[in-house]
């Protein structure tokens, strides 16, 4: 019996979502706690639109909450994506060591 992810879907937005230099700082910066967009533009040196975009991926992944206070989004990782990232990465995980050899009347004949 096989173990498959929950969705496969989610799964390649959250690891698509890792994937880029940009968000893992991004991903740095907020392991210390909440952060205010504004903090991040100018610890990061980017620009607001390059940021947003990258925030809203994050976002779409469900790797990070914001919420908004006056003018200002402040943003937060969400712990959950994470511990869906290690379910994920646990049923890609090899079972085996190697897969048993087929007889010659196996299924590829």
């Amino acid at each position: 019996m096989t173990t498959r992810s929950a969705d496969p879907v989610a799964t390649a937005a959250l690891f698509h979502a890792l994937a880029d230099p940009m968000r893992i700082e991004v991903l740095e910066l907020l392991a210390n706690g909440e952060r205010c967009v504004c903090d991040l533009m100018e610890d990061l040196d980017v620009a607001q639109s390059r940021l947003s975009w990258h925030l809203k991926t994050l976002k779409d992944a469900g790797l990070v909450t914001d919420r908004r206070e006056g003018r200002w989004s402040y943003y937060t990782i969400e712990r959950g994506a994470f511990e869906r990232a290690e379910a994920a990465l646990a049923t890609l995980k090899p079972r085996a060591r190697r897969l048993a050899v087929r007889a010659l009347s196996g299924c590829c004949d």
